[in-house]
């Protein structure tokens, strides 16, 4: 009897594996700016001194900040997962974005804020139906502030459950940040974890779930995208 081996790789091909494991994709949107990056490196480095290892930092940083990393999201029925990686700012009840018509009851909204060091895509906490999508113009105060999530520039996604539960995944400015992108449109079927919009640079991202859920986070805790779950939806909500 005989056993067959699978061909073994060579070194090259082996850290080429390595590398590709280790190191994160990035987001289509942050290309540009590593080509720019990498353009203006080319540019300076023979004409200014230094430019090219500042040049090649900053390239490099670029490509950091608009890594997309692989992420396992928990396959549970009614749990709402994280949109951002970030701290958990805030666990409170509020009424939700007015341009999302849900009405003036209060929700429960658990906000996790983003530093420039945090991975900055946000992903889908629920897998459902995205059944609206709304952008709206406003200022860029710093996004750790309560008023952030009512004053700031921002874009909401409502996502509807297969069994008729909505939560909202609200991407909102801050100081330095001053675009805001969004990939999911009104239609779409989106599965929980998955990748659907960018905000560049520091920002916060607000989840609301409906009164009732079971909130597993505390404020200061370090949240996860995709991978940490942030609350258990009511069952009385879900069958309804």
């Amino acid at each position: 009897m005989t056993h067959e081996t699978e061909p073994k790789k060579s070194a090259p091909a082996q850290l080429l594996a390595l590398v590709r494991e280790t190191v994160p994709p990035m987001h289509p949107a942050g290309r540009p700016f590593v080509i720019a990056a990498a353009a203006a490196t080319l540019l300076l480095r023979r004409r200014v001194r230094g430019a090219g290892v500042v040049g090649a930092v900053l390239t490099a940083w670029c490509a950091w900040f608009f890594r997309e990393p692989r992420r396992t999201t928990p396959a549970r029925e009614g749990l709402a997962v994280a949109p951002a990686d970030g701290t958990v700012a805030h666990v409170e009840p509020a009424a939700p974005p007015p341009e999302l018509d849900l009405g003036d009851a209060p929700m429960t909204r658990i906000s996790v804020f983003l530093t420039i060091f945090d991975v900055h895509v946000q992903r889908v906490p629920l897998s459902g139906k995205v059944v609206r999508t709304a952008y709206r113009p406003g200022a860029f105060l710093s996004a750790d502030l309560d008023k952030a999530s009512e004053d700031n520039e921002r874009n909401s996604v409502l996502v509807r459950g297969d069994d008729g539960t909505e939560v909202a995944a609200v991407q909102i400015a801050g100081l330095i940040a001053r675009r805001i992108v969004c990939s999911a449109d009104e239609g779409d079927h989106v599965q929980a974890g998955s990748t659907y919009g960018l905000i560049r640079f520091g920002s916060r991202v607000d989840l609301y779930v409906p009164r009732g859920s079971r909130v597993l986070v505390e404020p200061g805790q370090r949240t996860v995208g995709g991978e940490t779950g942030l609350a258990e939806l009511p069952r009385g909500k879900r069958a309804s």
